[in-house]
């Protein structure tokens, strides 16, 4: 799976501003610290940065993205943060784990 279509299959399967403008313009404002919401623009960031992304057509991995999040899903479960930021991390979690899994049963011809 390319970074574009793990970002836009988020963007389509969950309530949150994954896509800040064209996928090429979520990472530019991504790495730049000016995406709109500022936890998924540095969720998007920590996939590029875990990746070595200079374009969305990189390649992505279930392991990489989830492990890419891993320090984030950590600040965000501690008792003093937002219980808002921890639900977005752990069901962007879950949509991840599940484009995976399509992915998966896609190239696999079910």
């Amino acid at each position: 799976m390319t970074l574009s279509e793990l970002l836009r299959y988020l963007d389509t399967n969950t309530d949150y501003p994954i896509l800040d403008g064209s996928v090429e313009e979520t990472l530019v404002k991504a790495r730049a610290g000016s995406h709109r919401d500022a936890l998924v623009g540095t969720i998007v960031a920590a996939f590029t940065q875990a990746f070595g992304c200079e374009s969305p057509d990189c390649l992505v991995d279930r392991a990489g993205t989830i492990k890419a999040m891993g320090p984030i899903r950590l600040k965000y479960m501690g008792d003093d943060a937002p219980l808002e930021a921890f639900r977005l991390v752990q069901h962007l979690v879950v949509v991840i784990d599940g484009a995976f899994n399509e992915e998966a049963l896609r190239l696999k011809g079910s």
